[in-house]
Order: C-alpha cells, then sequence, then structure tokens
C-alpha cells in the first residue's frame, strides 16, 4: 500500500510539469520588463512570508504537546489564535488603510516573528500571548499584503489584466512549492539534525527578517484612504455601508466565508478520516501531495486567467466539484464497511477519499488567485483592508465553534455538513455572476446614453 502514495504523488507531479511545460501563447501574456521586475520582487516576499508561515504548522500540536499540555489546552490554544484574528482582524486592517499597507506588512513580520520566539517557553500564559500575536499576523497577512499588491499595481499604471499573473504565480509558489519545501526542511531541522520541534520556528523567524528587510528596502507606501479626517470608527462605517450597499460585495464576502470556513474544518478532519482506526498513514507525505495538488490547481487557474474567462463563471463549477469531494466520506462510510482492526496500512476507502481530498486540494488553488482577481475587481480601494478583514469574521467565529465542539458530532456530519456550505457557495456565485452581468449592462448603457446627449440637446 506504501507504493499508492508515491503513485499518486508521481501522476500530480507529472501533470503540474507537463502543465508548465505545455503553455502555450494562449496561456501567457505578454509584459513589460517593469511588471516583471515589480512582480518577481512581490512573488518572493510573498513566498518568503509563507515559508515563516508553513515552517510552523507541522509542529504547532506536536510542540505544545511535548511541553505536557492536554488535548483541551491545545484546543483553547487554537482557539485563541482565530479568536484573535476575529477580534483583532478589523482593527488591524483598518489601521493598515489609514496608516499605510508597507507599514502593516512589516508590522505582520515583527508580530509574527515575536510569535516564533515564544515557543520557546513552556508556560501556558506565555504560549496564549503567542497564539494571540500569531492570530493578529494571520489578519495582515491575508489582507495587507494584497491591499499593498492592488494599490501598488495601479498606482504604478500596470494593465489589470496582469493582476491575476501575480496572484497566480504567488500561489503557484507560495502555498505550494514552497509550502513542500518547508514541511520538508521543518522535518529535517526537528527529526534528522535533531535540534528539536522548537527549530523550525527559529527558522520561520529568520525568513520573516529576510522578508521584511526586503519590505523595509524596496516597497513604497501606499494607503486605502490617507485623510486624515477619518478616524478608526470612521473606516469602519466605510466599509460597513459598502459592504450593506452593494450586493457584490456582501456576496463575495459570503463566498469567500463559506469556501475558507470549508477549508479550515478539512484541516483538522483528514487525519481522522483517513485514519478513522488509527492506520498507519505518513502524514508529511500526505501533506506534500496536497501542497502539490494545491500547485496544480493554481496552475490552471494561471491558464484559465490568462484566456479571460469569467471567473465569476467557472469558479460555480470549482465550488460544486468541491462540495462533492468533501461528500465523499459520508459516501464512502456509507459504501465501504470499515475495517475494525486496530492500526495498519491505509484502507480502501481511505485510498479512495485520498484522491477526492487532492481534488479538493487542487480546487483550493483555483480559489485563491480567482478570489484575489474578483476583490481587486469589487472590493473599494479606501477601505480594502478593513473589508477584508470584515469577511474573515464569520469565518474566524465559524472555526472557533468547530473547535470548540470538534469532539460533538460524528465526522461524517461535519464533512456533510462543508459540503452544503460549498453548495451553498455554489448558488452564490451563480447570483453574483448575475447581479455583475447587471451591474456591466447599466453601466455600459448608460455610458451609450452619455455619448447621445451632446447630439439629442
Amino acid at each position: 500500500m506504501e507504493a499508492y502514495y508515491y503513485v499518486v504523488f508521481g501522476a500530480l507531479a507529472a501533470v503540474v510539469a507537463g502543465l508548465e511545460l505545455g503553455k502555450s501563447g494562449k496561456d501567457r501574456v505578454a509584459t513589460a520588463s517593469v511588471f516583471n521586475s515589480f512582480k518577481n520582487n512581490y512573488v518572493l516576499v510573498y513566498s518568503l512570508m509563507m515559508s515563516g508561515d508553513w515552517l510552523q504548522g507541522p509542529y504547532v500540536y506536536y510542540l505544545y504537546s511535548q511541553y505536557g499540555f492536554d488535548k483541551g489546552d491545545i484546543g483553547r490554544l487554537f482557539i485563541a489564535g482565530f479568536g484573535s484574528s476575529m477580534l483583532f482582524g478589523t482593527i488591524v486592517g483598518s489601521l493598515a488603510d489609514k496608516q499605510g499597507r508597507k507599514r502593516a506588512c512589516i508590522t505582520y513580520c515583527i508580530s509574527y516573528i515575536l510569535s516564533c520566539i515564544t515557543k520557546h517557553s513552556p508556560e501556558y500564559k506565555i504560549l496564549m500571548i503567542g497564539r494571540i500575536l500569531g492570530g493578529i499576523a494571520t489578519s495582515l497577512l491575508f489582507s495587507a499584503f494584497e491591499s499593498w499588491l492592488v494599490a501598488e499595481h495601479n498606482k504604478r499604471g500596470f494593465d489589470p489584466q496582469w493582476l491575476s499573473i501575480t496572484f497566480s504565480k504567488a500561489i503557484f509558489l507560495g502555498n505550494g512549492l514552497v509550502a513542500i519545501v518547508s514541511g520538508l526542511f521543518a522535518n529535517l531541522l526537528a527529526e534528522n539534525l535533531g535540534f528539536g520541534p522548537v527549530a523550525p520556528f527559529d527558522a520561520a523567524a529568520c525568513f520573516l527578517a529576510i522578508g521584511m528587510a526586503i519590505i523595509m528596502s524596496s516597497w513604497s507606501e501606499n494607503y486605502g484612504d490617507p485623510s486624515e479626517s477619518k478616524d478608526l470608527m470612521a473606516q469602519f462605517k466605510v466599509a460597513a455601508k459598502a459592504i450593506a450597499s452593494d450586493e457584490k460585495i456582501a456576496l463575495l464576502g459570503a463566498i469567500q466565508s463559506l469556501f475558507e470556513g470549508s477549508m479550515y474544518t478539512f484541516v483538522f478532519l483528514w487525519t481522522p478520516a483517513l485514519s478513522p482506526n488509527e492506520e498507519d498513514i505518513p502524514h508529511g507525505f500526505i501533506f506534500a501531495t496536497f501542497m502539490l495538488s494545491s500547485m496544480l490547481g493554481s496552475s490552471i487557474a494561471s491558464r484559465l486567467l490568462a484566456r479571460k474567462l469569467k471567473v465569476e463563471g467557472y469558479m460555480q463549477i470549482v465550488f460544486s466539484i468541491s462540495a462533492v469531494t468533501l461528500v465523499l466520506p459520508v459516501v464512502t462510510n456509507f459504501l465501504v464497511p470499515p475495517s475494525s482492526v486496530k492500526g495498519g496500512s491505509i484502507s480502501f476507502g481511505g485510498c479512495l477519499q485520498l484522491l477526492g481530498f487532492c481534488t479538493f486540494e487542487a480546487c483550493v488553488g483555483i480559489f485563491w488567485p480567482s478570489i484575489m482577481k474578483m476583490r481587486s475587481q469589487y472590493i473599494p480601494e479606501e477601505a480594502r483592508s478593513t473589508i477584508m478583514n470584515f469577511f474573515r469574521i464569520p469565518l474566524n467565529l465559524f472555526v472557533c465553534v468547530v473547535l470548540y465542539n470538534v469532539n460533538a458530532f460524528p465526522i461524517t456530519v461535519m464533512f456533510g455538513m462543508c459540503s452544503i456550505f460549498l453548495f451553498m457557495a455554489v448558488i452564490l456565485q451563480r447570483r453574483l455572476m448575475v447581479v455583475s452581468d447587471l451591474h456591466k449592462s447599466s453601466t455600459k448603457a448608460q455610458e451609450m446614453i452619455g455619448e447621445d446627449e451632446p447630439l439629442n440637446p
């Protein structure tokens, strides 16, 4: 059965390599050299930032358990991280728009470096402070960098279509290749070289420091609304008004929360789903396989965006496929009788689920650059970071509830719930496409009337 993992990984690697090497003229967009320098600088920084995040992932839970904390204590630490992101996310997002996105990106680096340093302490209160700092950093990672990129891209007068190129490349490397290498590097430091589970966090702090140095030396500052007249509450009101008055923004926020909520729930569920009877599965290798699947998805997304296909259209298909893949554990639980033997290798049902989970991760790879593209189109510049962190409030609340009740429901119920959320995302994505088309038609009609007015006084 061990060969099965290598076959899946090898097949995915071959497909990804084929897609990247086989890109035709239709899949590539001619760009200026000055834009390529700008894009490469951002992708480098984003990859360093993501490496700082990915290096920590494999050993967070293990480190806490090594300090002697039980499942309940560890669960509360995780809840603190997501709760911190939910409570402070809108504040730091608003400050990013007001005080500058470059400053916010530097704040991310400092917050996450401090969070890494706290991992050296076995004191629960110190670790709790680290989780709170990590939650704040996560809010900045998923808002400030993208906000800076969109504003800087537009400020420099680059073609709006080129923005999707940067998104796709950043996700392909930062959420794919860097994740795989980071997982292997963390394992090398902690296990092979014997530095222990704290070593990956020290390495993460180093990469974050390097990225911060590049930001400080090569990035210019940009703002959402630099006017001195608006305080923090005024920024909140601007963001809330934009969401309430524009159905497209509200729909986009709901879609993002439904998909990402399902995605983060999947992170907690895939291990017990593949090893319900404590089967011996290679967690690190499966994680690398998932990241390779995500690379496949981002490679597909780059082709779709390069061919200028309507994002609102193909994402309906992506969400539908995602919903089907997460209902697979429910189906296999009924159709494939579970083994009563403890231990052993992965079951036949587990093999089927692994293929489904890889498909889901490919959908995640398509989702990230596509949602970034839609956010760049629909979210107003003056409160971009604030609105993006508003979107994360229901997401973080949902994840906190799931973490708190993770043992209260059977795993099939949890997967079924996620599948329902993804089908809801399909419906909302369909509605977003309809509203967007109506808005474009209305705008075009008004422009035609405006052109005709001088001719018909």
